[in-house]
């Protein structure tokens, strides 16, 4: 775990936000017919509540994964992006460590 690559990518309200409402499939439209089965969020939906450009939202999405918070999984044209649990209890763990180790 790259905690400065995690912390990096966190050191932005939107990016911040995006792992927010990736908590709750609600707060996205339904999935296209035919994406109904998939996990995740489809990345035009997550531009769209975003109100960003298409190349930002890219960019941040690809922060977030490379940091670890996200999972990407590509079905034709189209990128879903999930949260990643595990590795973000491990990101908070390791922070608690640092922080707290005497």
């Amino acid at each position: 775990m790259d905690i400065e690559r995690s912390i990096s990518a966190l050191n932005n309200p939107m990016r911040r936000r995006i792992l927010e409402w990736l908590k709750d499939r609600s707060n996205f439209p339904p999935a296209l017919p035919g994406h109904e089965d998939l996990e995740g969020v489809c990345v035009a939906y997550i531009q769209e509540k975003a109100k960003l450009s298409q190349s930002t939202i890219s960019n941040y999405m690809g922060l977030l994964k490379q940091a670890g918070f996200v999972k990407a999984e590509r079905h034709g044209q189209w990128t879903f992006y999930r949260r990643d649990e595990e590795n973000i209890q491990a990101f908070l763990a390791a922070v608690k460590d640092e922080l707290l180790k005497t």
